[in-house]
């Protein structure tokens, strides 16, 4: 959620930057500004009316000390009508408050200074590649022809347990998923990372915070009897830990490392962009999450892709870097960068990881603040990012290191899979 002050002093810096991400309802800004208002002059009608109130009691008080009651009771009458008087502008004022939360909830984050205008994913900037495309032969299989050749994952069972989304992952396959996940989890916590094991459910409360609710409510899995849902990825029960918390400063940085698998309702589009493990409504993933404050978060940012780009080289994966422009940024994103890997099987570029900084944001949802050194709060940021997603990196890696033997496991996992072919 956004500063309201950062909006009642800078409306037009608010509305051009929104403009940025392409956001359709500027004029909620204009409807922000005229809640507001209207809170804080009823607030001041409050405070009048209760400062009055307070001063003819004592009158009243004072009166009946020294027996003149009479006296008195004109003002108990004034006294009674100031009480109701409070009573309407405490209603008012609710109103006031709810209006205004409920519009700054649909209001997304600000993107940064640095993020580019654009529609959509086209629009996005590399600003990185790692790749050299022409090791690669021209027939190469694409993961889904491989995994039904070798028998490593079975897509009819999971459309027949479940449906459309839920893969079977099969013998040494289900042994290799693993496998990826101790690794970045490793990785994690050999680059300082806290590991944490978050549930994956979680309440309205929760989603709120961290931004999924109500933006990406019909993309959730929601169990109506219980009021939770499913969580969409790590990030969310992670950095709701910290909601409604009052840091210390000395605590920060706050570094986590989770795996969870993830559930997604939408899957997206349709054809080639869905195959086989492309897109899921369940998949696993290791997330990283930290809570800095706001002068380190963008030097903190920068070690988080760092990160992320030394597991994908360590796998020995083609990739790049792209930095999201307006269009395709989050709702509750400040600044996203998205890893892709080369997929050669396919010929195409697949998305790993999303590292995001969310600046203020979430932690303004979440109430979750810092207490400085001398004693005063501040609103610290927040960043996350996938590290990494299985899926994507399992079909490149197939893809990619697909021999007449077989498939080649990557040198650093064969000390976590034990085999150095995948194949059943």
């Amino acid at each position: 959620m956004l500063n309201i002050n950062y909006i009642r002093e800078n409306p037009a810096d608010v509305k051009s930057r929104l403009a940025i991400k392409n956001f359709k309802h500027i004029e909620l800004v204009d409807q922000i500004l005229d809640s507001d208002e209207g809170r804080r002059s009823t607030q001041k009608e409050l405070d009048d009316c209760l400062a009055e109130s307070n001063t003819l009691s004592a009158q009243i008080g004072q009166l009946f000390k020294t027996g003149k009651a009479a006296e008195a009771n004109p003002l108990k009458e004034q006294a009674a009508q100031l009480k109701e008087t409070s009573k309407e502008l405490e209603s008012k004022l609710q109103e006031f408050q709810l209006t205004q939360d409920t519009l700054m909830a649909q209001l997304p984050n600000l993107p940064h200074p640095d993020v580019k205008p654009g529609l959509s994913a086209e629009d996005n900037e590399v600003i990185l590649e790692k790749a050299d495309l022409s090791v690669f032969a021209d027939n190469l299989k694409p993961h889904w022809d491989l995994c039904d050749e070798y028998g490593l994952i079975d897509f009819e069972w999971g459309s027949k347990i479940t449906g459309s989304g839920f893969p079977v992952y099969k013998g040494l396959m289900a042994k290799f998923q693993r496998a990826l996940i101790q690794y970045f989890l490793d990785k994690g916590v050999e680059a300082g990372y806290f590991e944490v094991q978050p549930p994956y459910l979680i309440n309205e409360d929760s989603g709120f915070g961290t931004g999924q609710l109500p933006d990406k409510d019909g993309q959730m899995y929601h169990m109506p009897l219980d009021n939770l849902f499913l969580i969409p990825t790590a990030e969310v029960p992670v950095t709701n830990i910290y909601r409604d918390v009052i840091l210390k400063e000395s605590e920060l940085p706050i570094k986590h490392v989770a795996y969870s698998a993830c559930f997604r309702r939408e899957a997206g589009s349709y054809g080639k962009d869905v195959r086989g493990l492309n897109r899921l409504h369940q998949f696993d993933k290791i997330e990283i999450v930290r809570i800095e404050n706001p002068e380190k978060a963008y030097a903190a940012l920068d070690e988080m892709c760092n990160h992320v780009g030394s597991l994908i080289e360590s796998l020995g994966l083609p990739y790049r870097i792209l930095r999201l422009c307006g269009g395709d940024i989050s709702f509750t994103s400040a600044m996203t960068f998205d890893f892709e890997v080369w997929a050669a099987g396919q010929k195409r570029w697949l998305e790993v990881s999303s590292v995001s900084s969310f600046e203020t944001f979430q932690s303004i949802r979440m109430k979750l603040r810092v207490k400085s050194k001398d004693g005063k709060i501040f609103i610290p940021h927040t960043l996350n990012g996938s590290a990494l997603a299985i899926p994507r990196i399992v079909a490149a890696i197939i893809e990619n290191n697909q021999t007449a033997d077989g498939i080649m496991v990557p040198e650093v996992l064969i000390p976590y899979t034990g085999f150095t072919i995948l194949k059943n």
